[in-house]
């Protein structure tokens, strides 16, 4: 399997780059995304075999497509370590015992479903520990084999972050460099990741909001010297490893709401940077018989306004808003450009222009109208993407009904996503949700909503107590820099 770079001209040779090669990096060195030269494919037989699986042997599968590289019984033994139930169950101690990302049904209104996968069993209790503690492990078997050293940069708008940490905390020869907008998250969020004493861990508060914070990332990446001197790489959803690792759990909902491989499902996903739901691109190119990918976004709908539009607009710092569902605090959805080099036909040339409109004028519209960049969205529902938005009155009347109907309480970006889904269920086609946090991580809109407090797994009580670690700094690239060769010695 050979990777290429969304930038690349188009008719260019896949460049010589296996997943091992850019496993530890993020963009490629021309600015663009790694995808595979070609997507592989999954036949009905394999589904089949799949359904039997755990889920550490259906991981195993599906990165084995990709990973063509790292020998199978490596392979193996990385999924094996990773998708335990020690690692992946103690969030719900008692609660669907044994199952990493459980399948339960919501709603049922005849032939119309409504689900929602839990994927917050992880140690952050967000869905983000399904992808990154793979991504430390793959990190420490990649760096072992050439006794290596790797300094993570990466931004996060609050879950990221703190999954990363705790997935990287105490791995030999990596260190973590972690950016969020000051005062931007939850109190939760913050203390999770502040909280980490770890000498490898380095927290950075900027006075900023998310996108500031990629910005300095992409800035940092493109600086080749830099990056290649200071052994620079990121963790973000640029990151192809994560990316395809998140693929897993879309097989794994899919396979648990079907019984054959004639039925087809949607999936609603909450969605502000594109990481999440572009994975569910991919399986869906890899032949997963999934009917719609609904993006849910909150008052920052950069990404509802194009799926609805054809107009892909990027908001500027002051035009972002601090919502209750602050992971989605994002108005340049950094994997957004995986898509469009699909849309435009994996035409590298195309991607580039697009992409430095973004850059030069704020974004670039494909809607076919005149004046426009092009007419390249009639190819969307091709792809099978829908969006829609929710606000907060929208997402505190969610968390109220699903609290008041199931005596589930959710969190508040699962809550868009559940809003969002409830308008595209089809007869006979499953609708699932892919969940995002448990509602603990949320807690100010929770007491809002409920009048109570959301409930905390067992070790989370009083984390906001714990004495935090962090330094606060302007979004300034030179200053970034500086702070990185003096925490890296190189």
């Amino acid at each position: 399997m050979h990777y290429v770079s969304t930038r690349a001209g188009k008719g260019a040779a896949p460049a010589p780059q296996q997943f091992c090669d850019i496993l530890l990096g993020g963009l490629a060195p021309d600015g663009g995304l790694y995808l595979p030269a070609e997507y592989p494919q999954v036949t009905g037989e394999e589904l089949n075999a799949w359904r039997k699986l755990s889920y550490a042997s259906l991981a195993y599968e599906i990165l084995r497509k990709f990973a063509t590289d790292i020998p199978d019984a490596d392979l193996m033994a990385l999924t094996t370590r990773t998708y335990t139930s020690d690692v992946y169950c103690n969030a719900r101690a008692g609660e669907d015992a044994g199952e990493i990302t459980p399948l339960r049904v919501l709603e049922q209104d005849g032939d119309k479903t409504l689900m929602l996968q839990a994927l917050s069993n992880g140690p952050t209790l967000a869905f983000k520990d399904m992808a990154m503690q793979l991504l430390g492990n793959l990190f420490e078997y990649a760096l072992a084999k050439s006794n290596a050293e790797l300094n993570i940069f990466g931004a996060t708008s609050g879950d990221t972050g703190s999954a990363a940490e705790y997935a990287m905390r105490g791995k030999k020869g990596i260190r973590v460099f972690m950016l969020s907008p000051h005062k931007k998250m939850s109190a939760f969020q913050s203390a999770q990741m502040f909280s980490l004493q770890d000498p490898n861990i380095f927290n950075i508060a900027v006075e900023g909001v998310f996108d500031d914070c990629q910005d300095l990332v992409k800035a940092v990446s493109n600086d080749l010297p830099f990056k290649g001197r200071q052994k620079i790489g990121t963790v973000n959803s640029i990151n192809w490893a994560r990316v395809v690792a998140q693929v897993v759990y879309y097989f794994r909902g899919y396979l648990a709401a079907t019984t054959d491989n004639t039925q087809k499902v949607s999936f609603t996903v909450p969605s502000g940077n594109f990481g999440n739901i572009c994975a569910g691109h991919i399986a869906r190119m890899m032949g997963l018989p999934i009917d719609r990918l609904i993006a849910a976004t909150n008052e920052n709908d950069v990404l509802d306004e194009f799926f609805r539009t054809g107009v892909y607009r990027v908001r500027k710092s002051a035009e972002t808003y601090h919502t209750s569902s602050p992971s989605m605090d994002i108005s340049k959805a950094s994997n957004f450009e995986r898509f469009i080099y699909d849309l435009v036909g994996r035409d590298g040339d195309r991607v580039r222009e697009l992409f430095h409109k973004v850059e030069t004028q704020g974004g670039f519209d494909l809607s076919g109208k005149p004046g426009s960049d092009g007419d390249e969205f009639k190819l969307v529902s091709e792809y099978g993407f829908a969006s829609g938005k929710s606000t907060h009155k929208d997402r505190l009347d969610t968390i109220r009904d699903v609290a008041d109907d199931y005596d589930i309480t959710i969190d508040t970006h699962t809550a868009d996503g559940i809003k969002v889904a409830r308008q595209y269920v089809a007869p006979g086609v499953p609708m699932i949700v892919l969940e995002t946090a448990l509602a603990a991580k949320f807690n100010e809109t929770i007491l809002d909503a409920l009048g109570v407090d959301a409930a905390r797994p067992p070790g989370f009580e009083n984390i906001e107590s714990l004495p935090q670690k962090f330094v606060v700094m302007p979004p300034d690239v030179e200053q970034m820099k500086a702070y990185i060769a003096a925490n890296t010695g190189l």
